[in-house]
């Protein structure tokens, strides 16, 4: 059976294989700091298990320390030639995205099959069905990929070690600002901020219950740069206690929307860096802060628009069932 604890696995070794290729990267411009950053990252994934609280935060420490100090370097590893990009462009088309959509399909197949079926609760783990699902099919993507367009064999960990080069430190920011909104659970801030609400907007009625969770899931990931830090705070303050329990809303809806209510609130924040500041590292632009400026100006209206969407959404359907 394939279990989380396999997924962490071949992450790890995906890591340590940027860290080896990238030590013995002469070109690289920060190639020892870079190599200790993805090392440290792949020790995270294949011992974390038994290096308990303190090695594991000594480890935090240690990624902030490498990769705050200082910006860590773009390598730019041979693989395939810019003619050869273009002519197999030009070659497949459209078809290029075959590998892309096996990735969701692989994931939701895998977690429906799993729940429904004897054959899939045997081959995945009941537990985190989702994310083993969809590891699986990242790894079934590149195979199929790998046998189809025949690049040369160290192509796919090349271009991945280039990719994260490009992000850097911003590829741990997610799990950081997740584990961030884990600790302000604990210490219950989802209980204040849901006092304070409740005293500052009388919540007497359904709609403006979820007018005040979207809005708050929307507001508090602009403040924490990750709807999954903002979401345990604001679940626990307003959609648990208000909508779920004293309207009726159906959790799984409420939360499902509530986390792309949330997920509008990032298009929205400089905080956001892994998704906002990603696009302009990845197209190398000069003026790195202008850029990222631009790209949240430009994502603006949309995330406002589908920000009023996702609050009709969960009013039209939480009370339906």
């Amino acid at each position: 059976m394939i279990t989380l604890d396999h997924a962490y696995v071949l992450t790890g070794l995906m890591f340590a294989a940027f860290a080896i290729l990238t030590l013995g990267d002469r070109t690289h411009p920060t190639r020892i700091r870079s190599a200790l950053f993805w090392g440290l990252i792949a020790v995270s994934m294949l011992f974390g298990s038994w290096l308990g609280g303190l090695g594991n935060g000594i480890l935090v420490l240690a990624l902030v320390a490498v990769g705050g100090l200082k910006k860590l370097g773009v390598g730019h590893p041979p693989t395939t030639t810019l003619e050869e990009r273009r002519e197999g462009a030009v070659r497949y088309g459209n078809a290029l995205f075959i590998p892309a959509l096996i990735v969701p399909l692989v994931a939701v197949g895998g977690t429906l099959a799993a729940k429904h079926t004897g054959a899939g609760a045997w081959l995945l783990s009941s537990t985190q069905t989702t994310l083993i699902a969809l590891g699986l099919g990242c790894v079934i993507a590149l195979f199929a990929a790998m046998a189809w367009l025949r690049p040369p064999a160290m192509a796919p960990v090349q271009e991945g070690r280039r990719l994260m080069d490009s992000i850097g430190w911003a590829a741990v920011l997610p799990q950081m600002l997740a584990s961030l909104g884990a600790v302000f659970l604990a210490s219950d801030v989802g209980g204040v901020v849901g006092e304070l609400v409740s005293q500052a907007v009388p919540l007497t009625s359904p709609l403006i219950a979820v007018v005040v969770y979207c809005l708050g899931m929307a507001l508090f990931t602009v403040i924490m740069g990750n709807a999954f830090a903002a979401f345990p705070v604001m679940t626990a303050a307003i959609g648990l206690p208000f909508v779920v329990v004293q309207f009726g809303g159906d959790p799984a809806i409420v939360c499902a929307i509530g986390m792309l209510a949330g997920f509008c609130g990032t298009l929205m924040t400089p905080m956001a860096a892994n998704f906002n500041v990603v696009p302009a590292n990845l197209l190398e632009l000069p003026d790195r802060d202008a850029a990222l400026n631009g790209v949240i100006r430009a994502q603006l209206p949309t995330a406002l628009i589908l920000l009023v969407v996702n609050m009709a959404l969960m009013y039209a359907f939480a009370f339906r069932f």
